[in-house]
């Protein structure tokens, strides 16, 4: 069990008030704001640690480096947005993907990702 540090604990702050997932680099940045002197080996030692210990969530996507959330209780999906390459959470799950399961085979979870433009960057472009 890891010690709670100012360093890991403003690395969960990050994460509990983005509100999304965050790539190191965003949590780096954020969390910055309150440990100026944080360093990139740290965040990456401190999210593979909170990982383990499922205190966070990883997100993957396909053909990228896994971005952090903290943890929810409810399933849920994720949104990229195509300009800005920030990834939101999607609530809620279309649900009935068993259907699409080939004859025989047992379904034992899904990853669904949306992709498109976010509000801002929506907004942005009109």
């Amino acid at each position: 069990m890891q010690r709670n540090t100012r360093q890991r604990a403003a690395i969960c702050a990050a994460l509990d008030a983005a509100g999304r997932p965050l790539s190191p680099a965003e949590v780096l940045a954020v969390a910055r704001e309150q440990v100026p002197g944080l360093g990139q080996a740290t965040v990456y030692r401190a999210l593979k640690s909170l990982a383990e210990e499922q205190a966070i969530d990883t997100v993957a996507l396909p053909g990228e480096a896994p971005r952090y959330e903290a943890r929810r209780p409810q399933h849920h999906h994720h949104f990229k947005c195509t300009r800005c390459l920030r990834v939101f959470d999607v609530s809620g799950c279309p649900g009935g993907l068993a259907a699409l399961t080939p004859p025989g085979f047992a379904l034992e979870g899904h990853e669904l990702v949306l992709y498109g433009r976010c509000d801002a960057c929506t907004a942005a472009a009109a």
